[in-house]
């Protein structure tokens, strides 16, 4: 077998167990994540026509959601393939380099994702606190920048990851117990000290977490204060109503993130694969939800896609 072909440093391939504890789930575990997937397909790929299609749809607030709808469609189409092809034909096996290629898509297409709903956040916050200037501050330069910089962000964060992975010797076997290439699952199978890297990706993730959800948090504060100043009950609801669909973007984003994080403080003992089934909730459920959230919150998406049902049936 592949897995067991060693190099002077690492295996020439990982085998992924799936879900630990629940193999003779797998068929059944891969119904609701092979809809999960279909659905992410069809609504971030629709989201895109969409957008694409219409020029009246090139402002800053559709053009961020294309970038997050192109982001949600490469993480979950960097694991769902090979999740289902492990729980479908026992298809365990993946090549080392292939590996790390698939952790760093994932890895820096998550923070991708939080820069992206952080820019989403100052849009709203510019369109809500200052919008006599909003055509004048974010101009189509300005959202490139900020794409550009989200990108590098996540690139520079996350390059050296494959290059602290491959120094490793793996002395304990090429068996990861996860459905994926997580960064630590596959740094519990090295050996020699890797301190390095726990305090590094521990560092990355609340770096991010922590420092995105704050300018959030700050931009909707300002945001709330200058809709509490509108003069009626009505300018009020329809100006904190545009920022619906973005507060249900960031709580499909980020409780999942929180409640995996509490439960691998708050339940160390639980069984393996709850963790693991908590983390790929996390990867399947905004790609999924965020265009049914936009699409029905959004009335110009929504338009849209009724239009294109409409065409069908005529």
């Amino acid at each position: 077998m592949a897995a067991s072909n060693i190099t002077s440093t690492h295996p020439a391939a990982f085998l992924l167990v799936g879900i630990p504890g629940l193999e003779h789930l797998h068929v059944w575990i891969s119904i609701p994540f092979c809809l999960a997937y279909t659905l992410a397909l069809l609504g971030n790929c629709t989201l895109l026509f969409i957008i694409r299609g219409d020029a009246a749809l090139h402002e800053p607030m559709y053009l961020f959601l294309a970038m997050l709808a192109i982001i949600d469609l490469v993480l979950s189409s960097t694991t769902l393939p090979k999740m289902l092809a492990i729980f479908w034909f026992r298809d365990r096996e993946i090549n080392f380099y292939a590996c790390l290629v698939q952790m760093f898509f994932l890895h820096s297409f998550s923070i991708m994702e939080s820069a992206v709903l952080l820019a989403m956040a100052f849009d709203r916050y510019v369109a809500i606190c200052k919008p006599l200037h909003y055509s004048t501050i974010l101009t189509g330069p300005l959202i490139t920048k900020i794409g550009l910089a989200a990108v590098t962000r996540a690139v520079t964060l996350m390059t050296p990851l494959p290059f602290l992975i491959r120094r490793f010797h793996y002395c304990r076997g090429p068996v990861i117990a996860h459905c994926y290439c997580e960064h630590m699952a596959v740094v519990r199978l090295a050996c020699g000290d890797t301190r390095f890297n726990n305090i590094y990706g521990l560092a990355v993730a609340m770096f991010i977490v922590v420092l995105d959800l704050l300018f959030v948090i700050l931009s909707y504060i300002f945001i709330l204060e200058a809709v509490l100043q509108l003069a009626s009950h009505e300018a009020r609801y329809k100006a904190f109503g545009t920022c619906v669909s973005h507060i249900g973007a960031i709580l499909s984003t980020y409780t999942p993130v929180v409640i995996s994080s509490v439960m691998h403080r708050v339940a160390r003992r639980a069984a393996p694969h709850v963790h693991i089934l908590l983390a790929i909730f996390y990867l399947l459920f905004p790609p999924m939800v965020n265009p049914i959230i936009y699409g029905v919150k959004t009335k110009q998406i929504r338009d849209h896609v009724l239009s294109l049902f409409w065409r069908k049936n005529v």
